[in-house]
């Protein structure tokens, strides 16, 4: 892996995959996240729903709306201290915590 890359995440549970180093990067982090894919893929094959569709609970829907919008603040959060002037660690301080609420919106599942 390549230092200072975040760690791929599982495409079902969006926990970390750990890597061999070699081969093909697995996609799961293990046979069971392959399965509930698999699931989810049969589920909605024959119907007009494309097999990538993300279904979500009106409560998951939510809370990625509302995760969207710390996101959105945390980046005007940023230019507001940018146009007034503030100092590079503070304005450091606040781009890592849009890149943490970044990575935990990557993680929803």
């Amino acid at each position: 892996m390549i230092p200072n890359q975040p760690t791929p995440t599982c495409a079902w549970c969006g926990k970390d995959v750990a890597s061999t180093g070699r081969g093909r990067p697995r996609k799961y982090c293990s046979q069971a996240c392959r399965q509930r894919a698999y699931e989810q893929r049969n589920n909605v094959s024959g119907t007009n729903i494309p097999a990538e569709a993300v279904i979500m609970s009106p409560d998951k829907a939510n809370e990625l709306k509302d995760s969207l919008f710390e996101l959105r603040c945390a980046a005007e959060d940023i230019a507001t201290a940018v146009n007034d002037g503030e100092e590079a660690r503070d304005i450091a301080a606040l781009s890592q915590e849009l890149v943490d609420l970044a990575r935990n919106i990557e993680k929803l599942r």
